[in-house]
């Protein structure tokens, strides 16, 4: 298990913990996290699990695909940073990991 730091659109933080291997966006339904709207359910085809991961962070991420990109060019908000978090694979590299959450999805 890893920790990963939610941050909402108020800066308030919360930390949870995550299996390593699971999704960012599954971490963020299983502990109830409101800014994770996820309604695809993790496909890649709604944009609704957006988050901004902190620069420190870019390196330990696996590589946005175009499918990925596609979705993000639609989506209100898009950010250098910006990912979807059903495209994020969260591996042992990650632990303590920040990720802030748009208040679009709120």
């Amino acid at each position: 298990m890893i920790k990963v730091n939610f941050v909402d659109h108020l800066d308030q933080v919360r930390v949870v913990e995550a299996a390593v291997g699971s999704t960012l966006m599954q971490a963020a339904v299983d502990n109830g996290i409101a800014g994770v709207v996820a309604e695809c359910g993790g496909f890649c085809s709604c944009a609704t699990c957006m988050c901004y991961v902190d620069e420190q962070w870019a390196a330990t991420l696996n590589r946005a695909s175009d499918m990925e990109h596609a979705m993000l060019e639609s989506a209100a908000g898009e950010k250098p940073n910006c990912r979807l978090s059903c495209q994020i694979t969260l591996t042992n590299d990650m632990d303590g990991m920040t990720v802030r959450l748009p208040e679009s999805q709120y």
